[in-house]
C-alpha cells in the first residue's frame, strides 16, 4: 500500500465514523450531506448539494469525454430493534467497525470517496469522473439519485457501491410491490354470514406460495414473490371481514416484463392488484464491458444479485460493487471489517487505472 493510499483510508475510515454517529434515516439525510459537502471542501473538492444529495466532478472535468459515476447512498434504514450496541457509536473492536449504516454503505460510500480523490486533480484522464452520494436509496425515493441525474452531464458508466463482498454484480433483480385487495361481505361470526375476505385473501397467499414462474435467468434465477403484509379492518373478534388486504413483494428477473407478472397474476387472483411503481426495473450490464473487463483482471467474479438499488434508476450500464456483505445489511449491530474498507481503495483505484491508463498500476 503506498503512502497516498494510507492517507486515503485513514481519512476514509474517519470520515465513516462521523457519519455513523449522525442518524440519516431516508429523507432525513440533511446533517450528513452537509457533513460530506464539509469533508470534500477541506479536501479541495468544490461539492454541491441538491435536496439531500452530494456530487462533485474531477477538476478537470472535460465536456466531450467519456464519464464514469461513482454512487454509493448515505441514507440508513431505522435500527433493528435487536441491537445491543448504540447504532450511533462507532465503536472499532477485533478488526471490525460497528455502527449503523457502516455495511449498507457506508464503506462502500468512504472507500469511493477516497477513490474519487485519488483522481480529482489528475490531469491526463481517459474519463471524467462524477462522484455523487444520493439520498433516499433505502426507500427508492424520488428525491434520491433519480432527482440528480438530470442535473448532470451525460454518464457513459457507473459504479454503484453496495456491499458485494467486492465481487462484482453484473445484474441485479427488478423490484415491483403490489397492494391488493380481497372483497367479501361484512357478517356475524357466530352465524353463517357474509362473505370472508380474508379466506379468499388466503387462496391468493397460497397461490403465490406455491406458484413457480416459467421463465428462469442464468445470473438471476427465477421471479421471487413473497407475501409481506396482510390486514383487516375489524377491531372485533365476532365480525367477518368484508376487506383484506395484503401486499406482495415481487423480485423480477430480466425474463418478465413488470406487465407480464402482473398479467400472470391477475389470471389466479381472486384479488384486486395494484403496483406501487414501475420504476425499478430489473438491470444489466455487459460481462465484455471495459469496467466489468477491468475487474475480471484482478480476479473478481460475476453473479447477478437478488436486491436492488440505485441502480435499477440508472439508464445507462451499471455495477454494483462494494466492500462489505450483503448478508449483514439492515441486522442488529451491523458492522464491516476494517480491512474491506482498505482493500476496496486499492481495488477501485486498480480497476479505474485499468479504465483511464490501460495499465495494472
Amino acid at each position: 500500500m503506498t503512502n497516498n493510499n494510507n492517507i486515503l483510508f485513514s481519512k476514509a475510515l474517519n470520515l465513516l465514523k462521523l457519519l455513523i454517529a449522525i442518524p440519516s434515516f431516508s429523507r432525513q439525510e440533511h446533517e450528513t450531506a452537509s457533513l460530506l459537502v464539509q469533508f470534500l471542501n477541506e479536501n479541495g473538492v468544490d461539492a454541491q448539494q441538491l435536496g439531500n444529495n452530494v456530487y462533485a466532478f474531477n477538476k478537470y472535468f472535460q465536456p466531450g469525454k467519456p464519464t464514469l459515476l461513482l454512487n454509493s447512498h448515505h441514507d440508513t434504514v431505522k435500527p433493528d430493534k435487536a441491537y445491543t450496541l448504540d447504532p450511533f457509536k462507532a465503536i472499532e473492536e477485533d478488526g471490525k467497525l460497528f455502527g449503523l449504516g457502516s455495511n449498507d454503505a457506508g464503506g462502500s460510500l468512504v472507500a469511493l470517496i477516497a477513490t474519487f480523490l485519488n483522481f480529482y486533480e489528475f490531469q491526463d484522464l481517459g474519463y471524467n469522473i462524477i462522484f455523487v452520494a444520493s439520498a433516499e436509496e433505502e426507500i427508492s425515493g424520488s428525491g434520491g439519485i433519480e432527482a440528480v441525474l438530470p442535473v448532470l452531464p451525460p454518464i457513459d458508466f457507473a459504479i454503484v457501491g453496495e456491499p458485494t463482498l467486492m465481487q462484482m454484480a453484473v445484474a441485479e433483480k427488478g423490484l415491483m410491490v403490489l397492494d391488493c385487495t380481497s372483497s367479501g361481505i361484512t357478517g356475524h361470526a357466530a352465524r353463517n354470514e357474509g362473505e370472508n375476505a380474508l379466506y379468499k385473501a388466503m387462496a391468493d397467499i397460497n397461490w403465490i406460495n406455491s406458484y413457480k414462474f416459467e421463465k428462469v435467468s442464468p445470473f438471476l434465477g427465477p421471479v421471487k414473490t413473497t407475501v409481506t403484509v396482510i390486514e383487516t379492518d375489524n377491531k372485533a373478534h365476532n365480525v367477518v371481514p368484508a376487506i383484506c388486504k395484503f401486499v406482495v413483494d415481487v423480485r423480477v428477473n430480466e425474463l418478465y416484463t413488470f406487465e407480464e407478472i402482473i398479467t400472470i397474476i391477475q389470471q389466479h387472483f381472486q384479488s384486486t392488484i395494484q403496483p406501487r411503481s414501475f420504476r425499478l426495473k430489473s438491470s444489466s450490464i455487459d460481462e465484455n464491458h471495459p469496467l466489468v473487463m477491468a475487474g475480471k483482471s484482478l480476479g473478481k467474479t460475476i453473479y447477478g444479485s437478488p436486491t436492488t438499488s440505485d441502480k435499477a434508476l440508472m439508464p445507462f450500464p451499471a455495477l454494483k460493487m462494494g466492500p462489505g456483505n450483503s448478508a449483514r445489511s439492515h441486522t442488529a449491530n451491523e458492522f464491516i471489517y476494517v480491512n474491506e474498507i482498505n482493500e476496496a481503495i486499492e481495488d477501485y483505484i486498480k480497476i479505474i487505472n485499468q479504465l483511464v491508463y490501460n495499465t495494472k498500476s
